[in-house]
């Protein structure tokens, strides 16, 4: 996923990668009322979402081959809260296609009924679309460089302490980057909890980390991103590589780009 950008991501009180810290989406206008949320059943909303994406699909196209997703993104918003207004979307550069759709509860169970309605019901993946109810990881974290107002921050200098509980099987880490001390609070969670993310997958987070620590000073015996993904997966079960992983089952080199026009 080289050159991904996140363009639509909505993060409670994050930082987007290669923006400026982020700013809410725009508000749903007249389209979630809550009651018929609380009428309707996961599998019918995630119909209706599948519908309503097909009939934006030739707009959405248009908008990205023009380099104008903001065209579309009220319109995502929208669809995306008719599912449930707490699930945070993206459009990015594909594993697999060209483009990868992104929906996330980020891990909270109540929301696990609506991804897992989204997913089941998804169009099966080609050339263009690809679709993950988590946000996946990045096939190789140490070629992603992280922009934060004026700060460029590449992931290959993350260094992590692992501590793991192999009763429990779970791993506490301790995340250190050089520029974490130049960074504000704010910034400091981000470059805590991103690297992590990109290096194991929202999912595989989630399950197999314990406690997570930001770390100013370079804990000793510290390890690279990609070590971390080896003891992690392998804790998992999991081979090394989250490519062999299979697909629509649960986000770059250099400075964000677009994607190839589809």
């Amino acid at each position: 996923m080289v050159g991904m950008r996140n363009w639509f991501r909505r993060r409670r009180g994050g930082t987007e990668v290669g923006s400026e810290p982020a700013t809410a989406a725009p508000a749903p206008t007249g389209i979630f009322d809550e009651r018929k949320l609380l009428g309707a059943e996961p599998a019918e909303l995630a119909e209706r979402f599948w519908q309503r994406w097909s009939a934006l699909l030739p707009e959405v196209h248009a908008a990205l081959g023009d380099r104008a997703p903001q065209r579309v993104e009220q319109l995502l918003c929208e669809v995306v809260a008719d599912l449930h207004p707490e699930l945070q979307f993206a459009v990015e550069r594909g594993q697999r296609a060209n483009y990868a759709l992104v929906l996330t509860g980020q891990e909270d169970p109540k929301l696990r009924p609506y991804t897992d309605a989204w997913l089941a019901r998804a169009p099966a993946e080609d050339l263009l679309w690809e679709y993950h109810d988590s946000v996946p990881p990045v096939p190789d974290p140490t070629e992603v460089t992280v922009n934060l107002g004026e700060h460029r921050l590449p992931l290959a200098e993350v260094r992590v302490a692992v501590q793991v509980d192999t009763a429990e099987q779970l791993v506490d880490v301790a995340v250190h980057h050089p520029r974490l001390a130049d960074l504000t609070e704010s910034a400091k969670q981000t470059m805590t909890f991103l690297p992590l993310d990109a290096t194991l997958g929202e999912r595989l987070a989630a399950e197999r980390l314990r406690r997570v620590e930001t770390a100013e000073a370079e804990p000793a015996g510290a390890v690279t991103l990609l070590e971390l993904r080896t003891v992690v997966r392998g804790l998992a079960g999991l081979p090394d590589s989250p490519q062999s992983d299979s697909p629509q089952s649960d986000s770059t080199q250099s400075e964000a780009r677009p994607p190839q026009d589809p």
